[in-house]
Formats: structure tokens, C-alpha cells, sequence
């Protein structure tokens, strides 16, 4: 056989990696695997169920579930169990004492469904909004009506009350006249000129419901804004905790998403209290279309008190409460009108959340157009809000509600699952919650009970035998992860008045669903997708986190457990209070670099506007800026400040080094450690790199490290770059230290193959497990999937396991290795060679080292193949047999519409193409 130099199959070193005495790998804990959430449908749970299903989590690896009640399947509920009744309590025991007995941990949500709320909520405690109702009333004229309340929903409630009535004449005039209306709804005020419209606002309740809430958590939701109202709900929890935590780990709160709160019953105090002045002669302003100056200042004024209040209010006691139970607390703060930043670092796990799929180059990656969501992808700067905050403020663990729709239900396989962990990962998050696994008790049949909106990480799923491929990839890439310190050298501000001080609108929602409208058109934005592909490493900081900040030997220090920063970067923007421009200039007095894209202008909000704008040029005019080149310099104190509208010569000036690795289309994220610094670096590129390539960090040794197979070996390091090889869709750690340790071997880098063997000869095809039938056994001529022979119908119905084996006369085996390279997979594979387990196929590029298993002579190899439950589930509908039947949403499909798979096409389930084997070589 020819022999050729290896420029493809750079992947295949992966399989070459060696797994040393001196593990260079953390320790997997139960925090670095997966966890999921889990839904207890009508919390119709029991002890056999529980036990069977947390055994059968751990034995796929994951390392804790997430507690969440919902609504329930129909024909069950004399099994339902009330939520926090002391019945669900002691299931909830139960799963703590056995999830502990198999090293594993249990969060739970404060609620069922979402968001917050439940039969506790009663109406003085309900989300609350504003309601507004405009008269006219002139001089000449009787004012005859009555100023009450006339929407017919708000009749009856007790506590809706006027707040606020302001009269207003054509100059725009304003007389309050709250004082001024009798129990009746009369007014006593007549104006003695003129026309005037009167803005009267009641302080009314949403009337919103808990959405899929499980029995025993139906009510109302929450007013986030009321601190009496968040200690109400959380008396309930203490009734049933009592003083302990029950074993729960962290208590979570699902995102917000509460629609039209945009008051609380003491807003007007607290506005003038924290705003210091009152609303009442400008509400007009506010709750009108009035796109003037004064209104986007009156509204930067009520945006900013929501925000303050949801933070103090909500946020704050919520995580004081379950520190009270010895417990941590989780947090969505996305879809909030709060300051995200603010909200995540309120917290002990800021989790953020993906939606739908995103569009990678990667080569083979499957993504069917009518399989997505079209409205939704995730986005890597979204999901920094959560890890900036936790980065800046030291908190280990940021987490992620994860793979929400990432396809259509059954049509998801673990390959497409892994390039959006891993951009999850390259965000700053390291602790993934998948999305999720339903509790089915033990007598419900195919496909068990499911959630509506999910991708079906479930026991009944065809494809769980081979999810320890990818949980396994999860663990080892999150132990590495959670270990040290993000190591981000830049600080990018949040410009939040600049959507704060938008005259249009009301209440400001940062919601995942929209961040085309808030997040992706601004400056801010642009600089960070900007400078991350660029090869800097950003978080985020707001105004509160820029006022606690502290210098460090010179770099920027929130937290003394949090990150240190080279930089920080004021990117364009309209908007920023002069209090904020005077803390950033103390950091730049005592040592910090700052970097403004523009001059500020403008300060937010309409108290004494004109002093505190006065103030900000002042400020600003106290920097000594000189013309250099293209930039304005200054030394301000022991720092340096720099105007400049291109970020990055700012920095090249300030010789803050980029990660040139960038270059090649590779994307990293870095992590400090004692004495070293962890690379994680992706590969979501359509190429396969086989360099060197350059790193800011080379240590004493530096070793790679394969999260996919724990696989690990010293590199070849060459003047501050490392050798690399990896295909497209392929990840790697890169472990840089000042120690070294000689049992490591070296990392084994493929340096040629000879041409390979096409596995070409006949094939028998048997069935092992699945349904709703086992097709017949076959012997095939050719590889090709089992759906190809349509004249067994079974084949086109089946969800299971399919076995392929041949046998393969190997004349020599001299090679170093041996690589079984599959054309196509549909959808992933357990690969058994004479008899030895080889591991699983699940992930691009579809191939695996086999070598160390092989013979002189003939060898048996046998490929279990599991494909989608799309098929099964298709023919289920197709013969109109019922499997799902619950209540509220039931299930639907990716559209939101009544889900039915009956004409769907049958997706191709097997091998197909051809499986090659290729000897390679070693360098030496």
C-alpha cells in the first residue's frame, strides 16, 4: 500500500491521546456532569418511579435533576400529588436521600410552571400594573363623569386604588389633583381657563395565572416589585421546610415572564425616594406616545426605579431566604426590566437560557429548515450577562437552561446537541441543565410522558443507550470548566440608559426573544461580537459593578473572588450618568486603563438634568487628552485614558495582546488554575486545522486534553504556539503549567496513513431492541439503512437498535493505528470489535480508534446503530394510537400548532455510504 502524508484525518488524533498516571484531568464531580430538569407531570410521583428513574439517570451521567411540577397527563389525576402538601414533601425527601445515595444533587423550582406564583398569591400580592384612563374638562364646561375605574376585569378586586391624577392645559401645564377626588370618584377642581386633560392612573392587578402550573401551584403570579409580596410567597415554603433545606441543593427561579407588570402598589414613593422627585406632574409623560426629550428622561427615571426595585425587592430576598434553609438559589433574570448584569450577581447561579438552533459551518452537521425554530437563535453575547456577572463577582457556577427546541420532538440526535453546548461553554457557562427529562411512571408506554416543549432527553428516548457519549463529553469539559478563574483581560460597560432613555414604550423587557430589537443593533454589541472574534475576552459591567470596583496592581477588581481586568471599555453610547463617569475616572486615578469609543454627551434622567449634565462635562474636560495619530491620549493619575473610535487600536496602543488563534477560524475560551492557564478551544469551522498555532500562554509543559474520551498527552510547543490537529466540529483543552511531570507521555500527533481499506463486503443486519416491532434479520450486499427496504413495512415504523456486523481479514496490522471512518450515520453508534466494547460513535467527524482491538486475521466487527424516534412516533399518529392526552397545552409541535407526525417522511435510520478503515502512523 502507497504510503502519503496525513494533511486530512487530523481528528484522528484524538484517538492518540494518552490517559497517563498523572491524570491531568480535575476531578468529574456531580456539579461537572449534566444535569436536567426534570418534570414531575401532576406530581404523580411514587417511590418505585423516583428510584427507577434517578438510577437510570445516574447510569447515563448525569450528576442532578432540577425539580419542576407542571400540569399533568389526563386519566392519572387520582395520582397527582399537591405541590408542598405533606404528602409531596415526602417524595421530594425521598429523592433527595436517593439521589444522594448515588452521588447526586437536587435543585428545585419556588413554584410550579412559570413564572413565580401559585394559590398563596392572593390579590394585594398579585402582579400589579398601571391603568389609565384620560378625561377632558374645560373651564366652561361641567365635569359630570366620575373618575373610576371602568374595566369590567377590575371591577370587583379590592385593592385597586387611584394613585395619581394630573391635569394638564394646551401650555402643558400641570396641576396635581390626587387630593382632589372624593370616594365617589368626583372631582372637586375646576380649572378657571381653558381646556385640560386630565391622566388619572389606578394601581390595577395583570390578573396573569401561572402558566402549565401542576396541581397545588395554580394562582396568580407574583409582583416582583413588592417586598411584602415576596416575603408572603416564601412564608409558604417555610410552613412546609420548616428549618431545613430537605436536601435541595439550589432553589430555582424560572425566568420572567410576566406580562404588563409595570407597577406596584408603592411605586409612587419609592420613585420619588430613589429618584428624588415626584411622578404625579409628569405622568403624562410617561404613560403617553410623547416622544419629547422630557419624556425619554421621565421614563429613564421609571425604568431605572423598576429595576432598582426588582433587584431589592425580589432578588435580593430571594436569595437571602434560601440562604436562611442552608441552601443556594438559581436565577433567570432574562425577560426582566431589571439590569440584567445587577440581577445575575444577586445571585449564587445566574442561569441563562438557549432557544432553538443555531447555524454552525460545521461539516455534515444536520439542520433541516423544517425542523427549526425560525425566530430564534441562540446567541454567544446573550448568554455573557450571566457569565460576566458571575465572572466579575467570583461566583463558580453560571448555569444554562439548555436545548429548548433545539429541533422538532424525536428528530434531535446527540451530534446536533454538542456544537450548541459547546457555545454555551465558549460563553463563560459551565454548568448545563438540559431541556429536559419527564418523570413517566413505570407502567406508562412508549414514548412515556412527555413535555411539550423539549428536546426528549428521556429513558424511552431510541437514542439514550449512546447519551453517554455525550454526558461524558459534558462532564469532563465542565470539570475543567468550574476549575480556577475565568481569565477575561477586558471589561465592557453596559450602555443600559441608552435603552432606558428611549421615549418609546413603556416598561423595557431584556428578553431572549427579542434581542434583534435591545442587543444586537447597538454599539455595544457590535464591539463584542467584534473583539471576541478578534481574539479578546470580554465580560461585561454595569454602573453598580463600575461604583464597587477597586485597582489591583493596576488591574480592575469588582470582587477579590472575582476577575482582574487589563482594561476597561466605554463603547459608544448617548447616555452616562456623571456619577459613573466619576468612578470610572477614580479606577483611572488610581491605575486603570479606560478606553471611551465617543465623548459622552448626555447624562439620563430628569432630576436637576442640567447641574448633573453640567457636572459630566466638568468631569469630562478634566481629562488632559493629546492628539496621537488616530488616537486622543491622556495620563490621568497613575492611569491612562484613551478616546478612541476603534476600539482595538485602543488597545494595540495599551499593548493588550489578542489570542491570534482567532485567525484560524478556532474559537477559545481561557480559565486560570495555580500555576497554568486551561484553553478550551472549538473547532465550528467547515476546515480542519492541523498547525501550530499561537498562544498568549505557554507554561513549562503544556499537555492537550480530549473532552470527548478523556484521551490526554504532552504537546509540541514552538515559539508561544502549540501543535494542533482537528477536524471540523471537533473540540480541545489545552492544559499550560509552570509544573511538569514526566509521567505524562507525549501526545501521539498523526503524521501519516496509507490508503484505506473500504469495508465493502456483505453485512447481516439484525434488530435488538426497540418497536413497536423488531424488523426481520437480513444479509445485505452493501451498507445501506434499514429504512431502504420498504417492502418490511417495520423498517419504516422502527425506533431502536439496529446491528450491523461483518467480518474483516486484516493481512497486517504493522500500522500504529487503525481509524473506522463512517460515511454516514444516522444517527449514532456503539462499536464492538471481537468482542471488545470500542465506544460510541455520536459526534463529528463520525469516526473512532479501533486499532488496539484488532488482529492478524479475521476480526468480527459489529456497529449498533440507533437512529430518531421520528419514525416510530410517525406511525403512532399514523394509526391514530393515542400517547398524548394531558392537560393544558398538551403537546405541540415546534410552530406551537397541535402536534401530529403522520405525515412526516420517514427519516433514514442505519448506515449508509461506506465505513473505511485507515491504518496511520506516529510521529516519533
Amino acid at each position: 500500500m502507497k504510503i502519503k502524508n496525513i494533511v486530512k484525518l487530523s481528528v484522528l488524533c484524538f484517538a492518540f491521546g494518552n490517559l497517563s498516571a498523572q491524570n491531568p484531568w480535575p476531578k468529574t464531580t456531580e456539579t461537572a456532569k449534566p444535569w436536567t430538569r426534570w418534570w414531575w407531570m401532576g406530581s404523580a410521583v411514587d417511590e418505585k418511579g423516583l428510584d427507577k428513574q434517578l438510577t437510570t439517570l445516574s447510569k447515563a451521567g448525569f450528576g442532578g435533576v432540577e425539580i419542576v411540577p407542571i400540569y399533568g397527563a389526563k386519566g392519572f389525576e387520582n395520582q397527582y400529588i399537591n405541590y408542598l402538601s405533606p404528602e409531596w414533601m415526602k417524595m421530594l425527601k425521598f429523592t433527595t436521600n436517593k439521589a444522594k445515595s448515588l452521588n447526586m444533587g437536587v435543585d428545585m423550582a419556588v413554584g410550579t410552571g412559570w413564572p413565580i406564583g401559585g394559590p398563596q398569591v392572593d390579590e394585594q400580592d398579585a402582579a400589579t400594573k398601571m391603568m389609565v384612563q384620560t378625561y377632558t374638562i374645560s373651564s366652561d364646561e361641567k365635569f359630570s363623569d366620575k373618575i373610576i375605574l371602568k374595566d369590567e376585569k377590575q371591577k370587583n378586586l379590592k385593592t385597586v386604588k387611584l394613585d395619581i391624577v394630573t391635569a394638564y392645559n394646551e401650555k402643558n401645564e400641570a396641576v396635581v389633583l390626587t387630593d382632589k377626588i372624593n370616594a365617589d370618584g368626583s372631582l372637586k377642581w375646576k380649572p378657571t381657563s381653558g381646556k385640560w386633560t386630565i391622566y388619572a392612573v389606578f394601581v390595577g392587578k395583570t390578573l396573569q395565572k401561572v402558566k402549565r402550573a401542576a396541581p397545588g401551584g395554580e394562582g396568580y403570579t407574583l409582583d416582583h416589585f413588592s417586598p411584602e409580596a415576596t416575603k408572603d410567597y416564601l412564608k409558604t415554603f417555610d410552613k412546609a421546610f420548616g428549618n431545613s433545606n430537605y436536601g435541595v441543593r439550589s432553589f430555582f427561579n424560572d425566568s420572567y415572564e410576566v406580562y404588563n407588570a409595570d407597577w406596584t402598589a408603592e411605586f409612587k414613593e419609592e420613585f420619588k425616594k430613589r429618584r428624588g422627585y415626584d411622578l404625579s406632574p409628569y405622568i403624562k409623560y410617561l404613560v403617553s406616545d410623547n416622544e419629547s426629550e422630557i419624556s425619554g428622561r421621565i421614563k429613564s427615571d421609571y425604568r431605572e426605579t423598576m429595576s432598582e426595585l426588582i433587584l431589592n425587592n425580589f432578588t435580593k430576598d430571594f436569595t437571602n431566604w434560601a440562604h436562611s434553609k442552608n441552601s443556594k438559589n438559581t436565577n433567570q433574570a432574562h425577560g426582566s426590566p431589571g439590569n440584567l448584569l445587577d440581577l445575575y450577581a444577586a445571585v449564587d447561579i445566574p442561569e441563562s437560557e438557549t432557544f432553538g438552533s443555531t447555524p454552525f459551518d460545521i461539516s455534515g452537521l444536520k439542520r433541516n429548515d423544517e425542523d427549526i425554530q425560525k425566530s430564534d437563535i441562540p446567541d454567544i453575547n446573550m448568554l455573557k450577562f450571566a457569565s460576566s456577572a458571575a465572572n466579575i463577582t467570583g461566583k463558580p457556577l453560571i448555569s444554562n437552561e439548555s436545548f429548548t427546541w433545539l429541533t422538532e420532538h424525536f428528530k434531535t440526535s446527540w451530534s446536533q446537541v454538542k456544537p450548541e453546548a459547546e457555545q454555551i461553554f465558549l460563553s463563560g457557562i459551565n454548568h448545563i441543565f438540559y431541556h429536559g427529562t419527564t418523570y413517566t411512571p413505570a407502567d406508562v408506554q412508549f414514548p412515556g410522558w412527555l413535555f411539550y416543549a423539549s428536546t426528549n432527553f428521556v429513558p424511552e428516548n431510541s437514542l439514550w443507550s449512546h447519551l453517554t457519549g455525550l454526558n461524558s463529553y459534558v462532564a469532563r469539559t465542565q470539570s475543567v470548566l468550574q476549575s480556577g478563574k475565568s481569565d477575561n483581560e477586558l471589561l465592557i460597560y453596559w450602555p443600559i440608559y441608552d435603552q432606558w432613555a428611549n421615549p418609546k414604550g413603556k416598561d423595557v423587557a431584556f428578553k431572549i426573544h427579542n434581542i434583534e430589537k435591545w442587543l444586537q443593533p447597538t454599539e455595544f454589541y457590535k464591539n463584542l461580537d467584534r473583539l471576541g472574534k478578534s481574539g479578546y475576552s470580554l465580560d461585561m459591567v454595569s454602573d453598580k459593578m463600575i461604583g464597587e470596583a477597586k485597582l489591583d496592581n493596576q488591574n480592575i477588581q469588582v470582587s477579590k473572588e472575582g476577575g482582574s481586568y487589563k482594561v476597561l471599555i466605554i463603547p459608544q453610547l448617548n447616555y452616562l450618568p456623571e456619577s459613573t463617569l466619576k468612578n470610572i475616572l477614580n479606577l483611572a486615578q488610581n491605575g486603570a486603563s479606560v478606553i471611551f469609543q465617543n465623548e459622552p454627551k448626555n447624562i439620563p434622567g430628569f432630576f436637576e438634568a442640567e447641574k448633573r449634565k453640567s457636572e459630566l462635562e466638568t468631569l469630562w474636560k478634566s481629562i488632559p487628552f493629546q492628539q496621537n495619530g488616530n488616537l486622543k491620549l491622556a495620563t490621568f493619575g497613575k492611569g491612562k485614558i484613551i478616546l478612541s473610535s476603534d476600539v482595538e487600536k485602543g488597545l494595540e496602543y495599551l499593548k493588550i495582546e489578542r489570542e491570534k488563534l482567532t485567525d484560524t477560524g478556532l474559537k477559545f475560551i481561557r480559565r486560570n488554575f495555580e500555576g497554568g492557564k486551561y484553553y478550551y478551544i472549538v473547532n465550528h469551522t467547515s476546515k480542519e486545522i492541523n498547525q501550530n498555532i499561537p498562544l498568549n500562554y505557554i507554561g513549562k509543559q503544556t499537555a492537550l486534553m480530549n473532552p470527548e474520551n478523556g484521551d490526554s498527552g504532552v504537546a509540541e510547543t514552538q515559539n508561544n504556539s502549540v501543535r494542533i490537529q482537528l477536524k471540523s466540529g471537533e473540540s480541545l483543552i489545552i492544559k499550560s503549567s509552570e509544573n511538569t511531570d514526566n509521567a505524562i507521555p507525549k501526545w501521539k500527533y498523526i503524521e501519516k496513513t496509507e490508503a484505506p481499506i473500504a469495508l465493502s463486503q456483505p453485512w447481516n443486519l439484525t434488530f435488538k431492541e426497540g418497536g413497536p416491532e423488531l424488523p426481520k434479520s437480513r444479509k445485505i450486499n452493501q451498507l445501506q439503512p434499514w429504512t431502504d427496504f420498504t417492502e418490511d413495512a417495520s423498517t419504516q415504523s422502527f425506533s431502536g437498535t439496529g446491528v450491523y456486523t461483518t467480518s474483516l481479514n486484516l493481512k497486517k496490522n504493522k500500522a500504529d493505528d487503525f481509524v473506522l471512518k463512517f460515511d454516514k450515520l444516522y444517527e449514532s453508534a456503539k462499536v464492538i470489535v471481537n468482542g471488545h466494547d470500542a465506544g460510541i460513535v455520536w459526534s463529528l467527524p463520525f469516526e473512532i480508534s479501533i486499532g488496539k482491538y484488532l488482529k492478524k486475521g479475521k476480526n468480527t466487527i459489529q456497529i449498533e446503530v440507533s437512529n430518531l424516534m421520528a419514525n416510530r412516533i410517525r406511525y403512532m399518529d399514523r394509526n391514530k394510537i393515542r400517547w398524548r392526552n394531558y392537560h393544558e397545552i398538551n403537546f405541540v409541535n415546534i410552530d406551537y400548532k397541535a402536534f401530529d407526525a403522520s405525515d412526516w417522511k420517514v427519516q433514514p435510520s442505519g448506515l449508509d455510504g461506506e465505513i473505511q478503515l485507515i491504518p496511520v502512523y506516529f510521529s516519533k
